[in-house]
């Protein structure tokens, strides 16, 4: 063969050489077409439009008989006044440094000490409270104060104004969760001090609930589909409502008997971006697999049970804060004669967007 055939044999296409000379080729473009900042779709198309969800997150579980003590340390270190918020933030293990539980949800536990003031301010997050051990410490939304028990769900919308304060004579620790992830994403964060400790009381304690939680609406008050009517969804008002359920047979196979926190203008979601549930998994409930797009905080209220998970069982009781991420297979399995899981996701800012789908 003549020198001049063997070099048109090497630049054949399909040839080492001549793949080699289209990589070269195609990098010394991506090359010249990033100094104008601009980038080739192709090269990273399957990452982008994934053929099912795709999560960084990771299964995590906070045993509260671990965090309890670990909280009350934090209270011998610093004071709500000077800390504004006393919280330890639960990050999920795969996003640590990010302050957040999943992609778009923070959680934390907070601590305020019998006597304290953790002092007035408001941000564009929405954030909602459960309360894990305590009682008689106080929220107060707007001017309105209401007193919480545990396995309460307390709701601050956003941009309203709030204060917390302890009037009784023990700790109380409830759980955090807002949607700061979801705001910062999109740029659009704001807050506010509002240079006092606490708001003065406009109105009686459980005016909201009063208002709007009974079945009545006051005539002539127009629907507000941003502020939530209803600060305060009380656990001892919304318990028996879970036996009602399992005595009448309404037991979901995967979740077990389950109420939605709703709000009472639009019957939706209690927040526009988180949603809750209440549930109760009867004695020997072993729920059916099932799965979906919002990755979900559990916090278990009563009982003892367990959750499986692809290669992984997590188990509680009591207190205990754990997390399934986004379209991750799971099963709620109940240990004890009664249990009661309190959940809250990002569903209802999926719904929204028109993305949120099930598995079951």
């Amino acid at each position: 063969m003549s020198v001049s055939s063997a070099r048109k044999s090497s630049g054949k296409a399909g040839t080492p050489a001549a793949s080699k000379n289209v990589e070269a080729s195609r990098r010394a473009y991506y090359d010249r077409i990033s100094a104008y900042d601009m980038a080739p779709l192709w090269e990273v198309l399957r990452d982008l439009v994934p053929r099912e969800p795709v999560t960084q997150c990771v299964p995590a579980i906070w045993h509260f008989k671990d965090a309890r003590p670990l909280v009350a340390e934090a209270g011998e270190l610093i004071t709500a006044k000077e800390a504004e918020r006393r919280v330890l933030v639960l990050e999920n293990p795969a996003l640590r440094g990010k302050s957040r539980i999943t992609q778009t949800l923070y959680a934390g536990l907070q601590l305020i000490l019998p006597g304290e003031i953790a002092p007035a301010h408001r941000h564009s997050a929405s954030a909602i409270r459960f309360v894990l051990d305590g009682e008689g410490a106080y929220t107060a939304v707007e001017g309105e104060r209401t007193t919480m028990q545990r396995g309460d769900f307390v709701i601050t919308a956003n941009w309203a104004a709030h204060d917390h304060g302890n009037t009784s004579k023990q700790p109380m620790i409830w759980l955090d969760v807002l949607d700061l992830p979801t705001i910062n994403f999109f740029e659009a964060g704001f807050s506010e001090h509002l240079n006092r400790e606490s708001q003065a009381a406009e109105r009686e304690d459980g005016d909201s609930l009063s208002r709007f939680g009974s079945g009545v609406l006051p005539d002539g008050e127009a629907p507000n589909r941003i502020r939530k009517p209803i600060i305060n969804y009380p656990y001892a008002r919304i318990r028996p409502i879970l036996d009602r359920l399992k005595r009448a047979g309404d037991v979901d196979r995967s979740h077990g008997a389950r109420v939605r926190y709703a709000n009472p203008w639009t019957g939706g979601w209690a927040t526009p971006t988180m949603g809750a549930h209440l549930s109760l998994l009867p004695k020997g409930f072993a729920g059916e697999p099932y799965r979906s797009t919002d990755g979900t905080i559990f916090v278990c209220v009563e009982g003892e049970g367990a959750t499986k998970l692809d290669g992984e069982t997590l188990e509680w009781s009591p207190g205990d804060v754990f997390v399934v991420p986004p379209w991750q297979r799971y099963a709620h399995r109940a240990l004890g004669e009664t249990t009661v899981l309190f959940g809250i996701s990002d569903r209802p800012a999926q719904e929204a967007l028109g993305i949120w789908r099930e598995d079951r």
